[in-house]
């Protein structure tokens, strides 16, 4: 016995399966528009590609029903009850991916900002940082080393250079230091040093500068250097009242590397910005 054949689809039915074609063409054009959009942000969020599949799978679907309906086998209520379901659902979905792309958007946005911060502390860390350094290095640098200091701590002059008196054979080759006994009596500059004896200068230090200049200290107490090396402000001596003395006092004098007479100590001091008046 032959099998009955299938019944043809009345015209009714016809109108409503190219409808629903016309509506499935049109539904995925929207589905290959938000596919592109997704694809073009690319955004590594779990939300908008759970969204997007969500999308996709009411998507395929309308697509199944529309052919399912084209082929005659669901009535035209329940089609039409579905397809308005759907369309709810799309635009659902498509609110919902916007949504989550502008979440997604927003969230990489206050990363940036965030990061901002950071990159311009970092950009700024070195020359700070070099700065910072540099100026630790000035401050703990020692302070210069002067050339030029007094052989007392106490400023003040008794007798000056080129002064009469009974106490010298012709005029005072030197200034002094009315000081008190056991002073301690300092290099004025970097040189060397020697010691004798006297019977005028009493017990007396020598120093030597590199020019050859030489620094006379005399009538002193003891020596603390006899001969060596010494640098400016290193104390050599002590003052006291050896010699052709009246009472405890340093006597400072200047000669010259030539070998000629005791010049003025005091202008030789003034030149040096030392004032020991």
């Amino acid at each position: 016995m032959a099998p009955e054949a299938a019944p043809r689809p009345t015209r009714a039915e016809l109108r409503v399966a190219a409808r629903e074609q016309s509506r499935a063409q049109r539904r995925d054009a929207a589905k290959a528009a938000t596919r592109t959009a997704l694809l073009r942000v690319a955004l590594p969020s779990v939300a908008a590609l759970g969204v997007a599949a969500a999308a996709a799978f009411t998507v395929q679907g309308e697509a199944d029903q529309q052919r399912a309906q084209a082929a005659g086998r669901i009535p035209e209520q329940t089609t039409a009850g579905a397809a308005d379901n759907a369309e709810a659902q799309h635009a659902e979905a498509a609110q919902a991916a916007q949504q989550a792309l502008a979440a997604a958007g927003a969230a990489q946005a206050s990363r940036g900002d965030a990061r901002q911060p950071l990159t311009g502390t970092q950009a700024g860390a070195d020359p700070a940082g070099q700065t910072a350094a540099q100026a630790t290095t000035t401050d703990q640098a020692p302070p210069e080393r002067p050339r030029i200091v007094m052989p007392v701590a106490q400023h003040g002059l008794g007798e000056v250079f080129g002064a009469a008196g009974t106490h010298w054979a012709k005029r005072h080759t030197g200034i002094d230091f009315p000081v008190d006994g056991g002073t301690a009596v300092m290099a004025v500059t970097d040189g060397t040093v020697r010691t004798q004896w006297n019977p005028s200068y009493g017990y007396m230090t020598i120093l030597k500068m590199a020019d050859g200049t030489e620094a006379w200290y005399c009538h002193l107490r003891s020596y603390k250097i006899r001969k060596g090396t010494v640098k400016a402000g290193d104390v050599i001596a002590f003052v006291g009242s050896s010699g052709n003395s009246t009472g405890p006092h340093l006597h400072f004098e200047i000669r010259p590397a030539d070998g000629g007479a005791p010049v003025d100590p005091l202008p030789w001091f003034l030149a040096q910005g030392l004032d020991p008046r």
